[in-house]
């Protein structure tokens, strides 16, 4: 695995502390906010191994973008940089998350957070166009890759195609096809430092991931009891981690439903943790720290509720994000080793097209209920297409989208900026209606 010592490990350490609090917009808006970053502005990583790194973590279970941070942060500076950039990722958004699911659960609304966020989902629509533009254009180069993306965006977004099945269809096309023809460049052998990882140390890598993962779910089990509602936690969602692949909103369903059956919530529940997931920074997935803490607080035993509430989090979001951890650093030396491997690369490089797309698809999802008053669903053929009535666009909205986007695609504005002088007008605009 090579490394790049010209980035200091400080240096980098603010930028993860940065993003933790300015990685608004789901998965869509966080990848494009890395990319901006570590590929354009700061240099640190260049667009084949961002890419390289992209094609693996979503073929992951668990959210995508927060295993792209660790991947990125574990090539600059190992296993610290990994720990360092995984945490700083969800930290500062899992104690919002908290501040909120108190709220809710100890006065019945947060109403004023969506105003105060409405600003920054505008800005997340032009920040996710802008990206969604700059990725395509330097990836979908050819006519394999642009007919992929173009299939994998009709797929997802009209068809209704599972995303698993979608990333598996586009491997196996890509795996038979020269990587040229998709646009990507030869890769040496040589390039490709060092030698396969011993399997002395893969196996040591996934025991202790596997020991930091579950020991402190079995110390609560015994001290709560094998029954409590935090181990039952515990376990469920260890179990959703594993099975989320295709990030939040392909496990929104089974999660709803699970909850609601499992822990007594209502559905109620999850659309205002959702709605929070969405408009807070941190990984839309963090909408099952809201529910653990919503289980916890309404079954609080002899704790107080507000203390157990806290304690069913901190479980939920552990089982949550350690199992992210476990992936990139078991998996990551391997793929690095393959990249130079043809049908690795064609599959991967096919996987990258089929990603645009879905980016596209989410975009466009978001744009949809960010700029428009009402919607309506159509069914065409076997998915719910949310379509926006166009009378109903908003005009604040859709011109802070606009700014946002000709700010960073035209005049390559620091994406903070663009945040932040989103936040001021969506604070602006509550304060004043």
């Amino acid at each position: 695995m090579s490394r790049r010592p010209e980035v200091a490990f400080r240096a980098a350490a603010r930028f993860w502390v940065l993003l933790g609090f300015i990685n608004f917009g789901g998965p869509a808006g966080q990848i494009a906010i890395m990319h901006d970053e570590l590929v354009d502005r700061r240099r640190w990583i260049d667009e084949e191994r961002f890419l390289h790194a992209l094609s693996f973590c979503m073929l992951l279970p668990g959210p995508e973008a927060h295993q792209l941070a660790i991947y990125i942060g574990w090539l600059l500076h190992g296993l610290r940089g990994g720990i360092l950039a995984g945490v700083a990722f969800v930290a500062p958004a899992a104690v919002v998350m908290l501040g909120l699911a108190w709220a809710y659960a100890a006065h019945g609304e947060v109403g004023w957070v969506a105003g105060i966020f409405d600003g920054l989902s505008a800005a997340v629509v032009g920040i996710v166009a802008a990206a969604t533009m700059t990725i395509a254009s330097r990836t979908v180069r050819g006519r394999a890759a642009t007919a992929i993306a173009i299939t994998a965006f009709v797929s997802i977004w009209l068809i209704g195609i599972p995303f698993p099945v979608l990333l598996v269809a586009a491997a196996l096309c890509g795996a038979l096809v020269d990587p040229g023809r998709l646009g990507m460049t030869h890769v040496d052998a040589d390039r490709v430092a060092g030698t396969p990882p011993p399997l002395r140390r893969t196996v040591r890598v996934a025991v202790m991931g596997l020991a930091v993962w579950w020991l402190p779910i079995l110390l609560v089990a015994g001290l709560t009891g094998i029954g409590s509602v935090y181990v039952q936690e515990g376990v469920f969602y260890s179990q959703v981690a594993v099975i989320t692949f295709g990030g939040a909103y392909a496990v929104l369903a089974y999660v709803g439903r699970e909850v609601i059956a499992r822990f007594g919530l209502g559905a109620g529940d999850v659309v205002a943790g959702l709605g929070l997931a969405e408009t807070t920074p941190g990984p839309l997935i963090l909408l099952l720290e809201f529910l653990g803490f919503l289980a916890a607080y309404r079954n609080p035993g002899t704790l107080p509720p507000a203390l157990a509430g806290a304690i069913g989090a901190a479980v939920t979001v552990w089982a949550t994000f350690v199992p992210s951890f476990v992936w990139i650093f078991v998996g990551a030396p391997y793929v690095e080793r393959l990249r130079a491997n043809v049908r690795l690369r064609g599959a991967l490089g096919a996987i990258t097209a089929a990603v645009v797309g879905v980016v596209a698809s989410l975009a466009l999802s978001v744009a949809t209920v960010t700029l428009f008053a009402e919607t309506t669903v159509a069914n065409p053929f076997r998915a719910d297409v949310v379509l926006p009535r166009i009378g109903s666009l908003q005009v604040l909205p859709s011109v802070v989208a606009a700014l946002a986007f000709v700010a960073i695609r035209r005049f390559k504005v620091h994406v903070l900026v663009v945040v932040l002088g989103a936040a001021a007008v969506g604070f602006l605009g509550a304060a004043l209606l």
